[in-house]
């Protein structure tokens, strides 16, 4: 007796799910989470798909466990292959490939490339797990869903259309506060910004800068909301892309750790020793040029060192303001000049102070006024080279599409050396008579 009625039942909901898919989204979205799953398990793939794309997204993710796999599998087929993407997602390594298991091999193709971001981008970094709700709910139903939740760190709300639209923004505070009948819609603000998928990870990293925000919502095509961008997040993953850059400064690779085995270390490390042994034997054919000065002024051969070192430490801390600048967006290689310029001033009066206290000590030990002229006069060119240097190679590298840390160090120490030791011994041969 009560097979006809059900079935009755079962196709009146049918014709409105079909009929008007926005208002059973709705319906399906207040329900409780055990009376959505038996409600759509009872209708058809047809139904299902019609309703599915006005769903919000956490009843979706919901639902996909309600049903069966044959249904499931069909149903993926059917809805939308952005929404579909969207949705892989927010699910995890296996639970996707069981989805993508489930789709006809063309259509699990297509959705596994529409997966995926280029690298860099905002699409790589974005949270899609992100609740929302619609500007006619109100801030019971609201408080209801957190409850049930239990989401962490949240502050702000989106509000979309039932197209997934993004339409607005609600402050967490202003929930609190508000009473339980009104409405989203009267607590909104429109987003003060919003990004693509595609837009670069630069472009993401200054718009949280420039604007001060917390969160940033990401956009598909169709202006649908799939996920946001946090700024605690973005700089965590500049952090740890820094910590990475460390090692390949020194051409040592990314993928090397402290405990690794050694001879993973050795053959990744061995590439760039070698690289480094060529420089070195540049930097010794400079000091070669100038052999007979050094043979008739053997005091010079003692303090190449100490010209060499200073100029490249003095590099090395331009290069390592530099890089940081590059790796948190602080400067891009448009502003070569400034970091350039900016790091000479800084290698003259560095230069001046560090000479001073050179040729005095030079002044003592020696006791000759021309040597201690010659090694404060090079002391302050070859710090402003190696200013220059340490500012100019990472912008340089970043300027011809190159990563900007891989071994940064090595080249700058070449450049140092033969800077230092250049005009060590140049201003030593052209004041010969002094010394």
């Amino acid at each position: 007796m009560s097979t006809a009625p059900t079935r009755g039942l079962d196709v009146v909901n049918r014709k409105f799910m079909l009929e008007y898919p926005v208002e059973a989204a709705r319906v399906i979205d207040g329900l409780p989470k055990d009376a959505a799953a038996e409600f759509l398990a009872n209708q058809g793939v047809d139904a299902i798909a019609a309703v599915w794309r006005h769903l919000s997204p956490a009843r979706a993710d919901e639902m996909l466990s309600a049903l069966s796999e044959v249904v499931l599998g069909q149903l993926l087929e059917q809805i939308d292959p952005g929404i579909c993407a969207a949705m892989l997602r927010r699910a995890n390594e296996a639970e996707r490939k069981r989805y993508l298991g489930l789709m006809p091999e063309n259509t699990a193709a297509e959705i596994e490339e529409l997966v995926g971001y280029p690298p860099d981008t905002a699409g790589r970094i974005m949270d899609s797990r992100v609740m929302t709700f619609r500007p006619d709910q109100t801030v019971a139903l609201v408080l209801e869903r957190l409850r049930e939740h239990k989401p962490r760190g949240i502050r702000k709300l989106f509000l979309v259309d039932d197209e997934h639209r993004l339409r607005g923004v609600v402050d967490i505070q202003d929930v609190a506060v508000a009473e339980p009948d009104d409405v989203l819609s009267t607590l909104s603000r429109p987003p003060r910004a919003t990004t693509s998928p595609f837009e670069s990870r630069d472009h993401v990293a200054e718009q949280l800068k420039d604007l001060s925000l917390e969160v940033l919502p990401v956009l598909d095509v169709h202006g649908r909301l799939i996920g946001v961008i946090r700024h605690a997040e973005l700089l965590k993953t500049l952090r740890e892309e820094t910590s990475a850059d460390i090692q390949t400064m020194v051409g040592v690779s990314k993928e090397e750790r402290a405990l690794s085995p050694p001879w993973l270390s050795a053959r990744k490390r061995l590439p760039w020793m070698e690289i480094n042994l060529l420089t070195a034997f540049l930097a010794a054919s400079v000091v070669g040029i100038f052999e007979s000065t050094i043979a008739q002024f053997t005091a010079l051969a003692v303090l190449l060192p100490v010209v060499a070192g200073q100029s490249g430490n003095a590099g090395a801390q331009a290069l390592a303001v530099t890089m940081r600048g590059l790796a948190l967006r602080e400067i891009t290689a448009r502003h070569w000049f400034r970091v350039m310029f900016k790091e000479a001033r800084v290698g003259v009066l560095n230069g001046i102070a560090i000479a001073l206290t050179t040729g005095l000590g030079v002044w003592v030990w020696s006791r000759s006024l021309g040597l201690a002229m010659v090694i404060s006069v090079a002391m302050v060119f070859s710090m402003v080279a190696a200013g220059i240097s340490g500012a100019l190679i990472p912008i340089m590298l970043t300027r011809l599409g190159q990563d900007p840390a891989q071994s940064s160090s090595i080249i700058l120490t070449t450049v140092t050396d033969v800077a230092g030791f250049t005009s060590f011994l140049g201003i030593a041969t052209l004041l010969i008579d002094i010394l």
